[in-house]
């Protein structure tokens, strides 16, 4: 598989200028977005200078649940269906597991007890058409531990995900653990802004994408417009 067969991309924010260049210029066979579109449109506005040059894969970032309007431009728009939070797909013969989100108290973060493993359980104690996703947004944005679990039962080369693993200062070693459980190589993550690239002592690749950035399967960057 050439380099720049995949391209992963860093939270965009309402800037697609990184992506849809890079898309032009390279023309991969597939792009992974993840997370924090900030989409004043649906998605498949948003990209319409790239529709059918590239598969287009993605992931939630925490603020595409921060209202109504975000949430529906991504997971109602023309791109639904490629989210792959919570599973694993197939892009160009690599396995790419997903999770999207970040840990919050009100479900789980791993300095505190679990509060809600499965999203039946909260469900429960709400009333009745919160939303019309059955739980508030703010909890939607949350990393589920019913998630977590399936994914580590199942196997992957890449981890793709929005909140960092131990490596990085305001990161988990849940995330680590994740992608060691999974056989996982290398995770991907956004989140933080940050551009690097370093290695877990399981000896996983950790690639950090900046804001509004592109870099290809071996973590070079590709392109950063930060205005």
């Amino acid at each position: 598989m050439d380099n720049k067969s995949i391209l992963f991309a860093g939270d965009p924010h309402g800037n697609f200028n990184s992506i849809i260049s890079s898309v032009i210029a390279l023309k991969p066979k597939a792009i992974v977005i993840l997370g924090d579109f900030g989409l004043t449109v649906p998605l498949e506005i948003a990209l319409a200078k790239i529709t059918g040059l590239a598969n287009i894969y993605w992931i939630p970032g925490n603020h595409d649940y921060d209202n109504a309007d975000l949430h529906s431009n991504l997971f109602e728009s023309d791109y639904a269906d490629n989210n792959i939070d919570g599973r694993i797909v197939d892009i160009c013969g690599l396995r790419v597991a997903g999770l999207g989100g970040i840990f919050k108290g009100k479900v789980w973060h791993p300095d505190e007890k679990i509060r809600w493993k499965r999203r039946e359980d909260l469900l429960h104690f709400l009333p009745k058409n919160v939303t019309k996703n059955g739980l508030p947004l703010h909890h939607e944005a949350a990393i589920w531990h019913e998630d977590y679990e399936r994914l580590s039962e199942q196997q992957a080369d890449t981890l793709v995900t929005h909140e960092a693993p131990s490596c990085h200062e305001h990161g988990f070693k849940e995330i680590d653990l994740l992608a060691e459980m999974m056989g996982a190589k290398q995770i991907i993550h956004g989140h933080h802004h940050q551009y690097y690239i370093d290695t877990l002592d399981q000896n996983i690749k950790v690639i950090g994408t900046p804001l509004n950035g592109v870099v290809d399967i071996q973590g070079q960057l590709i392109k950063a417009i930060t205005k």
